[in-house]
């Protein structure tokens, strides 16, 4: 009669075998690092990005780092030029302008979908986000990823996956601006009195009104963003 192992070594091995399952590939352990390297300009845009010195810095072969760099230019934060290699993007005035007049499309009309459809739990998560925002307008890295927050929870309220994973990786090449609209002088409280209206348009059910004044909120960002 076969050994049967003790429910510990079981459980062990279910769990070992579940993390072996969610383990991200090292290709995309490699993205997330260089992604963040370049969210903290550690690699400032325009850099050319050093295949053999990040490689030995990693500890890894430069077949993952490449792997790596390829997802990141699908994302549009790496640019590849041939024979010359990957190069951290550079955002022009006219880059700046199409990513906001993308988000302003897309965040729109997500905004008039929760004024539509949201029910009384979805309108209170927007308003705790929005709380969040006040108590972080000293902060700026934290009020910048209570924003991000906030427009993200709208995005998925609304219930447009595609429009969220657009949403996600337009985000991520903003992030590439020298001049991001939030850390302009005063464009914190103004961002914050722009939510406040919105959520009185959303609390009202007034579809066009928060259609109208999340584009607006788009257009006064890139007003404040432009070099």
């Amino acid at each position: 009669m076969p050994a049967v192992s003790p429910p510990e070594t079981v459980a062990a091995g279910a769990k070992a075998a579940a993390r072996a399952f969610v383990a991200r590939p090292l290709y995309q352990e490699v993205a997330e690092r260089l992604r963040q390297q370049i969210f903290n300009r550690e690699l400032e845009p325009g850099a050319w990005v050093d295949e053999m010195k990040l490689s030995q810095a990693f500890g890894i072969s430069r077949t993952p780092l490449r792997e790596a760099l390829k997802v990141l230019a699908v994302e549009g934060l790496v640019t590849m030029k041939p024979r010359r290699g990957a190069y951290v993007t550079e955002m022009s005035r006219e880059d700046v302008a199409q990513v906001y007049h993308l988000l302003a499309l897309l965040e729109s009309d997500a905004a008039a979908q929760v004024a539509e459809h949201a029910d009384k739990a979805q309108r209170a998560r927007l308003e705790q986000l929005h709380a969040r925002l006040g108590k972080q307008v000293r902060q700026h890295d934290a009020f910048f990823a209570a924003n991000e927050a906030f427009h993200m929870a709208l995005l998925e309220i609304a219930g447009n996956r595609w429009a969220t994973q657009i949403v996600t990786d337009l985000r991520k090449v903003m992030k590439l601006n020298r001049h991001h609209s939030l850390f302009k002088q005063g464009r914190l409280t103004d961002s914050l009195a722009e939510h406040r209206a919105l959520l009185a348009a959303i609390g009202a059910g007034n579809a066009e009104r928060s259609r109208a004044l999340m584009r607006t909120h788009f257009f006064n960002g890139l007003d404040a963003a432009a070099p």
